[in-house]
């Protein structure tokens, strides 16, 4: 029997969002919190039972069309069978630490340890990660981007990663010791497939129709579109890739304030020109920034719910509630450990 234990991390973005589908900068970090798939490979199907939910993912090798199946956590599951098209299937289990649903990527951390169970090449971290991509694309229907597949397989311990969502080119920052970071999840639940992502993805492409790639183009230059929605939405990736920049170099030198300023910077825009966050994270973002040791806070991941990010001095946000809180070290990527013997 060919036992399998695969692993893949969730991820919290320092900075850096509705960014990596314009093929922009990035600056997640792979968190300690993981996706677990364990079990054995052969027969014609891939069989998983979650830990989360009561139905178990029952999948054929030859599955058509993955958003068709059932229950919604298993088609991440044929989302990664129909890319990968292994040639045995798989029985096994899946547990998690990560919140499911709450901006930690749980979905890209399914897909990469399922992928890797699967018998999925681990050595080459950016075809692992485009496969991951168009597995929850075809999952889901969300036009989402690469950055947290590539965060899941390519993390690595103490570091952020200054990720180049159009070249996949990773570059390590070292997060400071005396740096926290905390994610609170705001209880506001939130599903992408039912979102407006893919109304502001479509936006970015209307923006990039009248002035170029937003990756190249400064900020400023969005001055030139008509549309004042798509404009907004132009500013707000033009100058979150500034930030994004500037936020690894502050980070390596360790000025955590100046870390702190560009969060709170790129929340506001997230609020005010890319409109995906909710009176909920604000006031949640508020708080957190109003606290004592606290150097900046934003929502993270897509919004529309899920989890605000705090970069705080240590134990300054302990004890922190009533919200469900998390502190994260950055944690290695994705990958295939022994298997645990029954018993």
């Amino acid at each position: 029997m060919d036992e399998v234990r695969a692993v893949a991390p969730g991820r919290v973005n320092l900075i850096g969002d509705h960014t990596d589908h314009t093929g922009g900068l990035v600056l997640p970090m792979a968190v300690e919190l993981a996706t677990t798939v364990e079990g054995v490979r052969g027969g014609d199907r891939v069989v998983l039972r979650s830990d989360h939910d009561p139905d178990p993912a029952v999948v054929p090798l030859d599955v058509g069309d993955p958003a068709a199946v059932a229950p919604g956590w298993a088609r991440y599951v044929a989302g990664v069978v129909a890319e990968l098209r292994p040639p045995v299937g798989f029985e096994g289990t899946v547990s998690t630490t990560l919140p499911i649903g709450g901006g930690l990527s749980s979905s890209a951390a399914l897909e990469v340890a399922v992928a890797l169970a699967l018998g999925a090449d681990g050595a080459d971290p950016r075809a692992l990660a485009r496969l991951a991509q168009r597995a929850e694309q075809r999952a889901s229907g969300v036009p989402c981007g690469i950055m947290d597949q590539l965060a899941s397989v390519a993390g690595r311990a103490g570091h952020a990663l200054l990720i180049d969502c159009h070249s996949l080119d990773v570059v390590p920052v070292p997060l400071p010791a005396r740096a926290e970071v905390v994610v609170v999840d705001s209880g506001q639940a939130r599903a992408l497939a039912g979102s407006a992502y893919a109304e502001r993805a479509a936006q970015c492409r209307a923006a990039e129709a009248a002035i170029g790639p937003l990756r190249r183009a400064a900020p400023g230059a969005e001055a030139a579109i008509a549309d004042p929605v798509v404009r907004a939405r132009a500013r707000h990736v033009l100058t979150e890739n500034t930030r994004v920049r500037a936020t690894a170099e502050a980070l390596a030198a360790g000025d955590l304030a100046l870390v702190g300023a560009a969060m709170a910077e790129s929340h506001a825009s997230l609020r005010d020109d890319f409109g995906v966050s909710t009176p909920v994270l604000d006031a949640l973002v508020s708080r957190l920034a109003a606290t004592p040791g606290v150097h900046g806070a934003r929502l993270t991941g897509a919004g529309f719910g899920g989890c605000v990010v705090a970069l705080a001095d240590p134990g300054a946000l302990a004890g922190w509630g009533p919200e469900r809180s998390w502190s994260l070290r950055p944690g290695p990527g994705a990958r295939c450990v022994p298997a645990i013997p029954p018993g």
